[in-house]
């Protein structure tokens, strides 16, 4: 198999080497034509894609290039060591896609796909294929600790045949929550959604020991209108850089220029993103149609990424609320290094929040708390792999200085990050790394296992509910 990569590294050096930008525009354009998309359609898309990238490049290189002073000034200032700077997650989708093991491991997840379609293990068609590097990357780490390729694969295919199920089993919800009717298409296979196993458990504790909360839940949407201009991506930029321009101990003319950096920073991570889901467009029309004319007269599911759902004003609510506790998080957390900034608003999170808790805003705040230190140390974890992995693409941020680490506050899958941790350092010779996976593997599996339950049972209770409408 090592073979098989090291051919195809061969291959694509020379495409490599042209940047991250210009060989995923090659590849996105290639493969959109190979499923019958017309050229001018797959052209578009690549084009597209290789822009986004460019685009969140250098509002990176500006934001970590205008805060790098005030940040070294800061961790001098208070001696506490966020020292890993938060780049958001785009970077790190170019650096993923910069590897030639994201090519082979969308291989695996695409014949993994078609053979549960096959034996009917699955519903869904997952034509969501630029998210695929959201997995592929916490494969990639666990490869660069120390796992062999097989091994690598295994962890990829299990974690992405639970990513469909999980899409099938969230259906009804996302019908419940679009008002929908069952005919919709529409699922998810993104990674955030893996998060739900550990937010059920907190929602049924909360359950348990502490219903009274619903009594003080709220209409999400006047929230957001009441928050208005103070809760908005641009106010939260402002909050960071008076924050960190005040501890960093920098002039008030440098705290206005930090200030208006994060803002217009923030804002764009949002517009930028848009253009990465308009680029995949083609392929995924290409693939559904390669899908319906192949198995025709059966009804699929498509999985798509998580913004279809964006409209439910309880994920903003709760994104706008979680922003400033997690930097108090943050400053105060044990073992976390990662200040966030790219990641302040936590989309790696609330889509999850929201489809656990069915949009109860008050349980969706008080879990993410708890899951907030999650994702910090998670960040904290990867650190060192992934600027490894961005200086070897050649996708390390300008503005930072040698040496420094880079990161994601909020990149989705902070659980299966630990897992191929495990993955990645557990050694024949060292028969306590092994016992460390094997109990973290039995306990993310018996989790899933019950989360699939629970969920079964919320489907029946809708399938109920139907019947007697």
């Amino acid at each position: 198999m090592q073979a098989i990569i090291d051919f195809a590294n061969q291959i694509f050096q020379p495409l490599i080497d042209l940047g991250a930008a210009p060989l995923m525009a090659i590849i996105l354009t290639a493969m959109a034509m190979l499923f019958g998309v017309k050229f001018s359609k797959a052209l578009e898309g690549g084009l597209k894609l290789g822009i986004a990238l460019t685009a969140i490049g250098a509002v990176i290189g500006i934001l970590t290039g205008a805060f790098s002073e005030a940040l070294q000034a800061f961790v001098k200032n208070t001696g506490v060591e966020l020292s890993i700077t938060d780049v958001g997650w785009a970077p790190l989708a170019t650096i993923t896609w910069g590897s030639p093991l994201t090519l082979y491991f969308l291989f695996v997840l695409v014949i993994l796909n078609i053979v549960m379609l096959l034996l009917n293990k699955t519903n869904t068609l997952d034509v969501d294929i630029f998210n695929i590097w959201h997995l592929a990357i916490t494969a990639i780490i666990a490869r660069f600790l120390g796992a062999n390729l097989i091994v690598t694969t295994i962890f990829v295919l299990i974690v992405g045949g639970l990513k469909i199920i999980n899409s099938d089993l969230m259906k009804p919800t996302f019908n419940d929550l679009l008002g929908a009717p069952a005919e919709n298409p529409m699922t998810s296979t993104h990674m955030n959604y893996m998060m739900n196993p550990i937010v059920m458990l907190f929602d049924k504790i909360i359950d348990k020991l502490f219903p009274w909360l619903d009594k003080y839940d709220f209409d999400a949407a006047a929230l957001n209108d009441r928050i208005g201009f103070w809760g908005s991506k641009f106010a939260i930029g402002i909050y960071l850089g008076v924050i960190i321009g005040l501890l960093g101990g920098q002039s008030i003319t440098e705290i206005f220029a930090l200030s208006f950096t994060a803002a217009f920073a923030l804002e764009l991570f949002s517009v930028i993103g848009s253009w990465f889901i308009d680029s995949v467009e083609p392929l995924s029309q290409g693939i559904t149609d390669f899908a319906n004319k192949r198995f025709e007269g059966r009804t699929f599911n498509i999985g798509l990424d998580w913004p279809f759902i964006a409209g439910r004003a309880e994920m903003w609510a709760a994104a706008n609320v979680l922003a400033p506790i997690m930097l108090l998080i943050a400053l105060i957390l044990p073992g976390n290094k990662v200040l966030p900034l790219g990641g302040i608003i936590a989309m790696g999170l609330t889509p999850s929040l929201l489809v656990v808790t069915r949009g109860k805003i008050m349980r969706m705040i008080v879990i993410g708390i708890f899951m907030l230190p999650v994702f910090l140390w998670a960040g904290t974890l990867i650190a060192p792999a992934v600027t490894e992995m961005a200086i070897n693409v050649g996708a390390f941020p300008d503005g930072l200085a040698a040496g420094s680490l880079i990161t994601h506050s909020t990149l989705e899958g902070p659980i299966e990050k630990f897992i191929a941790y495990l993955v990645g350092t557990a050694n024949v010779q060292n028969v306590m790394s092994l016992l460390y996976l094997a109990l973290a593997s039995i306990a993310y599996l018996g989790l899933f296992a019950w989360y699939a339950k629970e969920m079964k049972k919320r489907n029946e209770e809708y399938e109920k509910n139907a019947e007697h409408i």
